[in-house]
């Protein structure tokens, strides 16, 4: 497929998508087209021979249907973490539903979707519900689906690890809500290359996939190893549920992105792993690569800003 549109090609997974689809191009002639209302904050993708990066704003309806027209495929990434229901519903089901009628009224019929592992509609977490939503919006259309479920997903520059052990760099202990709740953390670069192999493989359609790595971890033991690579190994408090609420409700009232929300504690509430007997990254012939073979030196930097960084993120100056 020569003309691919990426909603979302802008944030952490996109990049690396985008890298994989330049990457398995083999030099073809393909044109890759990643919309975003800011420009300016798609320098990587930019320098990548064949990516266009165009302004345009999905959420205007006019500019999604001029949008898909000519494509041969759309992957979808957008969501969001955070939100109250109706952003939820508006990001992830709304958003879909509008981008699957005008692929329709296009012509595009394939699509791929980044989705979430534990999505469901009985989930604890008004996220993952409103991701399964998404997925039925999906499915409602005549469109030659494939669903990606990852878990956790880590790399260079994602908001799990890192943010851990930036916190680390600080703090003199981690009070840690949901210390307990299980996760099997996916390179990204591993999600990336599934969902380009997919691309090239029609026995993908009408076929959804769980993207996890070879290791279930706790929330602790991650928080544990995000600070001892980085040099920075706290002491963690776990914290009973009724304080774990506490602090989210605390941490929701901070402007920007809060850290923590209680509903990313309710998502904790069921574990966030791989489900027997469903088609996984070995399906599609990769490997996963573990966290202890990615994220070490990557940690361990010292670029003598972090704390800056942190800071200000904090303080909600960027």
């Amino acid at each position: 497929m020569n003309n691919i549109l990426v909603l979302g090609g802008t944030g952490f997974v996109g990049r690396s998508i985008c890298d994989k689809l330049v990457d398995r191009s083999g030099g073809a002639d393909r044109r890759i087209v990643v919309p975003t209302r800011h420009p300016g904050r798609a320098g990587h993708i930019q320098l990548l021979p064949t990516v266009e990066v165009v302004p345009a704003d999905v959420n205007n309806d006019a500019d999604l249907r001029r949008l898909v027209r000519g494509f041969d495929a759309v992957i979808h990434l957008i969501a969001t973490l955070h939100g109250s229901e109706a952003d939820f519903q508006r990001v992830h089901v709304d958003l879909p539903r509008r981008v699957a009628d005008a692929c329709v009224a296009a012509g595009v019929r394939r699509v791929i979707h980044l989705s979430s592992l534990g999505a469901s509609e009985s989930a604890p977490s008004k996220y993952l519900r409103s991701k399964a939503h998404g997925e039925a919006a999906w499915r409602a259309a005549p469109l030659a689906l494939t669903v990606f479920r990852p878990s956790v997903i880590f790399g260079e520059k994602d908001r799990f690890m890192n943010q851990f052990a930036r916190l680390q760099r600080i703090f003199p202990v981690m009070p840690l809500a949901g210390a307990n709740a299980q996760f099997q953390p996916v390179w990204v670069d591993d999600v990336a290359e599934a969902v380009a192999r997919s691309l090239e493989n029609p026995l993908t359609i009408s076929q959804n996939f769980e993207c996890t790595g070879p290791t279930v971890y706790t929330l602790r033991e991650l928080v544990r190893l995000a600070g001892r690579w980085s040099g920075h190994e706290r002491p963690i408090i776990p914290l009973p549920a009724a304080l774990g609420h506490l602090q989210a409700s605390l941490l929701e009232l901070l402007p920007g992105e809060p850290l923590m929300s209680r509903d990313n504690l309710d998502s904790m509430k069921a574990d966030n792993v791989a489900g027997a007997g469903i088609p996984g990254l070995e399906r599609l012939g990769i490997t996963p690569r573990s966290l202890e073979s990615v994220m070490p030196p990557i940690l361990s930097r010292r670029d003598g800003i972090a704390k800056f960084d942190l800071l200000r993120a904090l303080a909600r100056r960027n």
